[in-house]
Formats: structure tokens, C-alpha cells, sequence
């Protein structure tokens, strides 16, 4: 699972991501049939999701999470992405190490294309489930931020694919939100509703704030917090 979901003009190639589910509202993933761009910018900086090179976010709650947009990036099916380690510790040991790895199109909407996870007990790796990389096996990326998520309000989209083992879905439910945690007050945010085709009692929301990112995530009954406490950026 993405930290993004703990954890957002046309040009002439034409951005489609997953057709949309229509119907009530379950856990069921809708059809994926993606159309992948074929032109990237340089960097990710969508406003509720911006990935800057040296930012160091820090959360703390349910968990105790360090994210840091690392300087360092990865080639993914000839696409430069932006690599992102997103480490949990559980009373200051390490319990699972992320590297996951973003890039944003020229529209302006950021892409997930995989993660490598591990799993730590006792100083041991115990799990690398989840793990995934566009073009391996047969998976491919998914939007976990849209350019104007507001366009998007209450349509369901895949965030990642590989059947069986990454199927995480999001829907942008709320915009023009505030929100107070440790680190700050924020207004203009928008809320997401996460859930997964795997996991189908999964059901999180998270709030992204502009020119910040992920501030808050909790259970869909506002539960099991999980706060932005600190931002170091570069």
C-alpha cells in the first residue's frame, strides 16, 4: 500500500484511467483498462500530492511513520520516477520498509508504479506481500492523485494493479475541507475513501492538503488516527 493511501489542459495524447464503477458503492474494484500516458513531467508536483526531493514527513497515532521523498529515482518501463521510502515503527522498531516510486504526467495527475516491501520482526524480514512493479507479471499503475481531484468527485479508480496482489481503489468523497493536526491547520483540502478488492473490510480515509500532501488518515468512522506531526523540507 502506497503512503499515499497510509501513505491527487488535455494535451493531444488523451489521459484515460480506470473505467469507472458505476452502481452502489462496495468493495468490488472497477473493470482496468488503462490508456498510459506516453508523456511525464520532469517531476512530481501536483499541489496535494508534491513529492520534493529531501522532504522528510513525519506521523504519528495509530503509527509512527517517517516518509522521505528520496533524491534518488528509478527507471520504470523507460519512465524517471520519483522514489519514496516510507518506513513504520512500532515503539521505535522497525516493522515495515517501503520504497515506492510516482510520476506525475503532463496533465498534472501522479501515477503509482510499484512498491517493495518488507516486513521486519525481530530485526528479520518476515513478508515482502505486496510488492509490485509496472511491467512485471502483468502489473500496471494507477492514479493516486488527480490534477483537479475535484473533476473526479465520487468516482472510483484503481490506484494500482497486479490481480491478486495489489488492488487498491480510491474516490475522491469531499473537497474545500479543513482540517487541524499536530503539525498545522489546513483549509482547501479534499478527502479520499480507500478501499481494496483484496481486503474488502478496508475502508480508510485520508485527507491531502495543497502544497503539503497526506495530513490525515483514520478508519472511515474518523478512528485509529494517524496525524502529520512534522515537515522538514528541502
Amino acid at each position: 500500500m502506497s503512503p499515499a493511501s497510509l501513505a491527487l489542459p488535455r494535451p493531444l495524447v488523451v489521459l484515460l484511467a480506470a473505467p469507472i464503477f458505476l452502481g452502489c458503492d462496495n468493495s468490488t474494484a472497477p473493470q482496468y483498462d488503462p490508456v498510459i500516458p506516453t508523456q511525464w513531467a520532469a517531476a512530481v508536483t501536483n499541489d496535494f500530492l508534491p513529492w520534493a526531493p529531501g522532504t522528510v514527513y513525519t506521523y504519528g497515532g495509530a503509527e509512527d511513520i517517517t516518509v522521505e521523498v528520496l533524491v534518488s529515482t528509478r527507471t520504470i518501463m523507460g519512465v524517471t520516477a520519483t522514489e519514496v521510502r516510507d518506513q513504520v515503527f512500532e515503539g521505535g522498531v522497525l516493522v515495515e520498509d517501503t520504497y515506492d516510486w510516482y510520476a506525475q504526467d503532463i496533465d498534472g495527475n501522479v501515477w503509482y508504479l510499484g512498491e517493495d516491501t518488507k516486513e521486519y520482526e525481530n530485526g528479520q524480514v518476515t513478508s515482502t506481500e505486496g510488492s509490485w512493479e509496472w511491467g512485471n507479471q502483468g502489473a500496471l499503475p494507477g492514479i493516486v492523485m488527480w490534477a483537479d481531484p475535484s473533476a473526479h468527485l465520487n468516482e472510483r479508480y484503481r490506484q494500482e494493479y497486479l490481480r491478486g496482489v495489489a488492488e487498491d481503489v480510491g474516490k475522491v468523497i469531499a473537497t474545500g475541507v479543513s482540517v487541524t493536526v499536530p503539525f498545522g491547520t489546513y483549509t482547501g483540502c479534499i478527502r479520499t475513501l480507500d478501499t481494496s478488492a483484496l481486503e474488502l473490510t478496508l475502508r480508510e480515509h485520508k485527507t491531502y492538503c495543497p502544497g503539503v500532501g497526506l495530513v490525515l488518515e483514520t478508519e472511515e468512522d474518523g478512528s485509529a488516527p494517524v496525524e502529520l506531526t512534522n515537515l522538514d523540507g528541502p
